[in-house]
């Protein structure tokens, strides 16, 4: 049994060094051997590797896309002096695993608050140059792209590719959003009247047109009127006219009889005449004769 006990130890040595000398590398990670505090190898092919026990260490880092959230907004200026407030996120991974362990030491937290820094001094860089309106709608996915590519471009140097960076949020503070609120207001009631007035004065134009166009119709109408009345007496004295010539005392007894007609219409009515007036001639003769034996229509 003693001799079996070294032999026991020494299987049980061999067992720790050979699992300290291998390690695993999963696919979404890439893995540095790491030999007296320097950089030995980096591994990015997953699967069962081997290192040497005792002098060497491994650091596993994470290969997929990680985000970067800040919970609080940062303020900027724009190119106005006014104050904004952005609230952004940004999506990056690391791409260099042996430059991003040298520049931060491989500690997310070191690259995160690189990442804010820089994504900071982009942000404020590219709204110091913008207005607000541009800022928060006109020119908000072309922020968003520069942002990226510049700070993409600065934290390659860290090992870190930013994949994308977005603005959840652009603000302004509550004490500038209240007098803005206000101007906006004013703005937008200064067009509010000039358009009231412009309709006005519109209104007023179409009603003196429509009046005008109105009274020419009218003077038009009136005027084609009168020439039709005109016409129609003019053609109506010729056809009394024809007929006085035609048969003068036919016609001078139809209007004695019309006179007569209009002149008893009801039974009160009272003529004052002399008995051999001229109106009764038909009265007294039906031949229209008078005392003489004329005729009515002769002299």
């Amino acid at each position: 049994m003693k001799a079996l006990a070294p032999i026991a130890v020494a299987l049980l040595v061999v067992v720790l060094l050979a699992s300290s000398a291998l390690y695993t590398v999963d696919q979404t990670q890439n893995a540095i051997v790491l030999q007296f505090g320097q950089v030995k190898e980096v591994v990015k092919h997953s699967g069962l590797h081997v290192k040497w026990p005792l002098i060497q260490s491994v650091r596993f880092f994470d290969m997929r896309v990680l985000t970067f959230d800040d919970p609080e907004p940062l303020r900027f200026i724009t190119s106005e002096k006014k104050p904004l407030l952005v609230d952004s996120f940004v999506k990056w991974r690391i791409a260099d695993a042996q430059q991003y362990y040298v520049s931060v030491e491989g500690d997310e937290r070191s690259a995160a608050g690189r990442i804010k820094q820089t994504i900071s001094d982009v942000l404020q860089a590219e709204f110091n140059r913008r207005t607000v309106h541009d800022a928060v709608s006109g020119q908000r996915d072309e922020i968003m792209a520069d942002v990226r590519t510049k700070a993409d471009a600065d934290l390659k140097r860290i090992g870190v590719e930013i994949i994308d960076v977005r603005l959840k949020r652009v603000d302004l503070p509550q004490e500038v959003s209240e007098s803005v609120f206000g101007r906006m207001q004013a703005e937008r009631k200064r067009i509010a009247n000039e358009q009231r007035s412009t309709g006005a004065a519109e209104s007023e134009r179409i009603r003196a047109d429509a009046d005008r166009q109105r009274e020419i119709i009218v003077a038009e109408a009136y005027r084609d009127a009168q020439r039709t009345k005109g016409e129609g007496d003019a053609r109506a004295s010729a056809i009394y006219a024809n007929a006085f010539s035609g048969n003068a005392e036919f016609y001078a007894f139809y209007r004695s009889m019309e006179a007569y007609k209009q002149s008893f219409h009801g039974r009160s009515d009272l003529l004052l005449l002399q008995p051999d007036s001229d109106f009764f001639r038909y009265l007294r003769d039906s031949l229209g004769r008078d005392g003489q034996g004329r005729s009515a229509g002769r002299k």
